[in-house]
């Protein structure tokens, strides 16, 4: 089982956009990926009671744990490089309010950022941190 897996909405313009952000600041390549939209999404959530279709949220598993919402956002957040740690300490304030915020923007994301047909395209390098239906 990968260690650090994130699953997100394969066709958000937004959260494609997340992903390539995490991947710029993860130099030292600890998260993998997989697509909402895919079989590898179906197969990681089973184990916990989830179908992808019942989630709106970025989805992070981290060995035997599953964290949507802001506390998938934070905690994922906690393991880049840089700066970006630092947001970590929002997580302290309580989740109904940081889920409240995270929420707004889920329900807006295809609005405001727009969404696109298929999922991204990969360059070789890339590719080997995405987990597919075919592997």
């Amino acid at each position: 089982m990968t260690q650090h897996l994130i699953l997100f909405d394969g066709v958000c313009n937004l959260c494609n956009s997340s992903v390539q952000f995490i991947i710029k600041h993860d130099s030292k390549a600890l998260f993998s990926f997989a697509s909402l939209q895919s079989k590898v999404s179906e197969e990681k959530l089973a184990p916990f009671g989830v179908r992808p279709n019942d989630i709106n949220s970025v989805v992070y598993i981290h060995g035997k744990k599953i964290y949507v919402k802001s506390t998938a956002a934070l905690k994922i957040a906690k393991n880049l490089d840089g700066p970006w740690k630092l947001l970590y300490f929002l997580i302290i304030l309580p989740r109904p309010f940081r889920d409240l915020v995270y929420d707004y923007i889920a329900k807006n994301r295809y609005k405001w950022f727009g969404k696109h047909d298929e999922c991204m395209l990969l360059t070789p390098q890339l590719k080997k941190r995405f987990i597919s239906d075919d592997e």
